[in-house]
């Protein structure tokens, strides 16, 4: 991808990711739990390792690295999310900016995620290459991104709103974009880091009822713009009929995901 320069986005997603981020952080975000774990767990976190997430998001992934004894910082566009992430990480370090201009100096971490984040940047190129900015050399850098949708039921969920958003600018790239192995390779040998592995972790979107899954699919970022684009009504009706499939006989909603992780070296 070009590392050339394009317009900053970190105000559009704070809007857009703070409008419901009680939502986020309570509901949807927590289904992502077992892809944090799985990821330290892979790279064997150890206490004391300087750690940066970017686009951090709500901290959840933050609070498992803290608990393992990482020493923790974050950056995130939506200052909302931030509050929960300094709530659930009292010693971490949590800056509102652009990826793309990281506010850290040179080889400043032991450890750079990228939880479903890089590729949503302005220009995800230029982000990626400030993760190997402030890595160390030999660090290791984690981007993830979605599975394949072919095997994943979620990406119906993804599907479901596609028809209410507005058009994208010519040339975006989709949401799996990267899902392939090859082209998440190649990402971040464009940005000269050196591939180590390519895995996938199963993370199951569970929820107690219907009506939490709708909460908590509303408050992305993509559901937001959908709600601007296309009313929240036209988007409760295409979430709710393709949550319904779902619907397990307890009530509950259990819907696989599945998330492609690769871990590579400044």
């Amino acid at each position: 991808m070009s590392i050339e320069r394009k317009p900053q986005t970190a105000e559009v997603n704070s809007r857009l990711w703070g409008a419901r981020a009680h939502d986020w952080a309570n509901i949807q975000e927590r289904t992502a739990l077992p892809v944090y774990m799985a990821v330290y767990d892979r790279i064997g976190l150890t206490a004391g390792a300087a750690h940066l997430d970017a686009g951090c998001g709500a901290g959840l992934a933050a609070q498992v690295a803290a608990e393992r004894g990482a020493c923790v910082s974050g950056l995130d566009a939506a200052e909302k999310l931030l509050a929960f992430a300094r709530t659930r990480v009292p010693n971490g370090e949590f800056h509102l900016g652009e990826l793309e201009n990281l506010p850290f100096t040179d080889n400043s971490f032991d450890l750079v995620t990228g939880f479903n984040s890089f590729q949503y940047a302005g220009n995800p190129g230029l982000a990626l290459a400030e993760a190997k900015r402030v890595a160390r050399q030999g660090a290791e850098v984690v981007i993830l991104t979605w599975g394949v949708p072919e095997r994943m039921e979620a990406a119906a969920l993804i599907a479901a709103i596609k028809p209410l958003l507005p058009a994208p600018p010519p040339g975006t790239p989709g949401p799996f974009a990267l899902s392939n192995e090859d082209a998440l390779c190649e990402f971040a040998t464009s940005a000269g880091l050196s591939p180590v592995e390519v895995f996938d972790v199963n993370s199951p979107w569970h929820y107690p009822d219907a009506a939490t899954a709708l909460r908590g699919l509303k408050s992305a970022g993509v559901a937001i713009r959908a709600i601007e684009h296309a009313g929240e009504a036209a988007v409760d009706s295409a979430y709710s009929k393709a949550i319904e499939p779902f619907r397990q006989t307890d009530g509950t909603c259990l819907i696989e995901a599945t998330f492609r992780c690769l871990i590579a070296r400044a």
